[in-house]
């Protein structure tokens, strides 16, 4: 296939589909456009002029390896590939390796690892290595190391593991976002999302723990991360916890559902209650309300972790590596001070 072909398939121009998967700038085209081009060209195995690549590499032909493929692991939930986090950040693992002479071969989620077959594919296929995207528990990562040396893993929860990890420390993302809502006057701060093994709600505790502010178990929802799920979890907060003027989501697609609900219940958003996310992912700034949220740096993380990841590969380093990216607050609209009197949740009669 050639960029014309895939330009084609994906209806865009071949310049288009040259700045993406060359990513020459931040902002080469819209996310889900990106999307696009990137599953047609893991889908038909484009790779581009040997030649070029080997100029870039300052390689001869031939010097490379035969077999120059990796594989991306979706850790948390089957859901996490249609995540835009999740789905920008498998891109820009895709890209690296890419303008490193490699291509993704496999994308996996953790039922698939749970296939010893499929594992045994995957070293028969001659995959050199796995980038991990996400939470992954202990046994997995066993079955991984069964399998493959070279490993590397990027996400907000460190796992306990001799892997090469690419960190933006969610504990400290939560922190400094319950800082900001503290700053701004707010006292009662809820929390929906993820309780079990996450650091984003130890961040959440340790922020209200520093500022002697007790914990109250009716301004806390576990739940998992969607949207679906943050709609759910704001009714039920609204209907059990009185005096909450401000709520931190665990991610933005939580924060979207939870603005959803509150909506619904004639919450005005930021005048009678704050509401914050984390990830900053590119539907947040398009909200009839604009989402305030932490900024991760997704496409760094990606990157980083695969060019670790190629790095070890390629005999570079025999060290298990961990990088912190930093992170930022991104101000919008979501968030104000404290309303005089807080709103209360009344069933319609």
């Amino acid at each position: 296939m050639t960029l014309k072909e895939i330009a084609k398939e994906a209806g865009v121009s071949v310049s288009t589909v040259s700045r993406v998967i060359n990513q020459k700038g931040p902002h080469v085209a819209r996310p889900e456009l990106q999307n696009r081009i990137w599953e047609i060209v893991s889908r038909t195995g484009y790779r581009p002029n040997e030649n070029a690549l080997n100029l870039k590499r300052n390689t001869q032909p031939g010097a490379g390896q035969p077999h120059c493929s990796i594989a991306c692991l979706f850790a948390r939930t089957p859901e996490s590939i249609s995540d835009p986090f999740f789905s920008q950040l498998a891109r820009s693992v895709e890209a690296a390796a890419f303008q490193a002479g490699y291509r993704v071969r496999y994308s996996l989620t953790e039922v698939d690892v749970r296939q010893p077959s499929l594992l045994q594919d995957m070293v028969d296929q001659h995959v050199r290595g796995v980038v991990i995207l996400g939470r992954c528990d202990r046994k997995l990562l066993h079955l991984l190391k069964q399998s493959f040396h070279c490993v590397s893993y990027t996400g907000l929860n460190p796992p306990e593991a001799k892997y090469d990890q690419i960190i933006c420390d969610g504990q400290e993302v939560s922190r400094a976002a319950v800082e900001y809502l503290l700053s701004l006057g707010h006292q009662n701060v809820a929390y929906i999302g993820e309780t079990d093994n996450e650091n984003r709600y130890l961040g959440y505790l340790q922020a209200l723990e520093e500022h002697k502010i007790p914990l109250r178990e009716n301004y806390v929802r576990s739940v998992m991360l969607s949207t679906e799920n943050g709609y759910r979890g704001a009714w039920e907060l609204m209907r059990r916890a009185e005096g909450v003027t401000a709520i931190l989501c665990a991610n933005d697609l939580t924060a979207i559902g939870a603005m959803r609900a509150l909506h619904e219940m004639g919450v005005r958003t930021p005048q009678d209650l704050s509401i914050m996310g984390i990830d900053d992912i590119d539907m947040a700034q398009y909200m009839s309300t604009k989402l305030t949220s932490v900024h991760i740096p997704v496409e760094e993380m990606g990157q980083t972790a695969t060019k670790i990841l190629l790095d070890r590969i390629n005999g570079g380093h025999s060290i298990h590596m961990k990088v912190s990216l930093p992170f930022y607050i991104v101000e919008r609209e979501s968030c104000a001070k404290p309303p005089r009197i807080p709103w209360c949740f009344r069933e319609k009669e």
